[in-house]
């Protein structure tokens, strides 16, 4: 049995919450999981996890191992991270989870240049809307927009700020004319979004000079899906409200015509987040150092 491999196994099954979703994320095979946990507890004398068809929770000795176990991968990624050699290098697999437009949009066009940068890395890159617990879903850093709710387990690395475009179908101009200012819209139908935090379709917030401006956006239909909340506005179903990297080259096809262009939206922040550990590792580093650059130099035409 190779101990440290074990304890890496252990301490990911925990984090995981579950040996399936740790194999996942660890890209092996679901028995590897299992047999690692089982040697390590036959060596060590004790059970560490508990086990039911639903879930999984440590032991007093499992918890106490847990802790000693981080600390110990900590310490040796901290010595190796000093090196020049392949251990100081990024290397391993690598989980990145994000929202499906910043994956088409910035990270995976970029692909290719990570991939060459950084050979020995695996990246595993997930996709969803909601929010992910890094400790629960094994993730290593996730992509989001918005002011991040958690910045007392997480550490927050700005990317970039992008701003909302309102648009619509040249079919829906046809047929509904176009809004000359904020109080037009409400002659108009917006198509929702649901908001993967509340349930909620999001309001359309504007700057004006009393402040800023919330807008109900429901009366046209309501997705929680980007790609099928932009399909919406190109099919002429209503107004939309997108990320201008997302609209810019619609705009400028003329697929999408922009609305309101001289009404103002807050910037929304696009953010890298991690763990709060007591040191990062090579792999991560390299991750967030690439993604900044990647971020900083991607254009929006508008």
């Amino acid at each position: 049995m190779n101990r440290l491999k074990a304890m890496e196994i252990f301490v990911r099954v925990v984090q995981a919450g579950g040996f399936g979703k740790a194999a996942e994320t660890l890209l092996v095979p679901a028995s590897t999981v299992t047999r690692a946990l089982k040697e390590l507890e036959d060596y060590l004398g004790v059970t560490l996890l508990n086990r039911t068809t639903r879930k999984i929770s440590l032991t007093v000795e499992g918890a106490s191992y847990f802790e000693d176990c981080k600390r110990v991968l900590d310490d040796i990624d901290l010595v190796e991270s000093a090196f020049p050699g392949r251990a100081g290098r990024a290397h391993g697999i690598l989980r990145v989870d994000t929202t499906t437009s910043i994956a088409r949009h910035f990270i995976v066009p970029k692909l290719h240049d990570f991939q060459e940068l950084y050979p020995d890395v695996k990246l595993f890159l997930s996709t969803h809307d909601h929010v992910s617990d890094l400790f629960e879903d094994g993730i290593d850093c996730v992509i989001r927009t918005g002011t991040p709710a958690d910045t007392t387990s997480l550490m927050t690395r700005r990317l970039r700020t992008f701003r909302w475009v309102v648009c619509a179908a040249p079919s829906y101009v046809e047929k509904y004319g176009t809004p000359t200012d904020i109080d037009d819209l409400a002659k108009h139908h917006l198509v929702g979004y649901i908001s993967s935090t509340t349930g909620r379709p999001i309001h359309w917030t504007f700057d004006t000079n009393d402040g800023q401006r919330h807008i109900r956006a429901n009366d046209g239909p309501i997705v929680n899906d980007t790609d099928a909340y932009v399909s919406c506005g190109v099919e002429g179903l209503g107004l939309i409200r997108a990320a201008s990297y997302i609209v810019a080259p619609l705009i400028q096809s003329g697929v999408l015509l922009e609305i309101l262009p001289g009404v103002t939206t807050p910037p929304e922040l696009v953010s890298i987040m991690y763990p709060r550990n007591r040191h990062m590792s090579p792999t991560v580093r390299a991750f967030i150092d690439w993604s900044i650059k990647t971020f900083s130099d991607h254009t929006d035409i508008m």
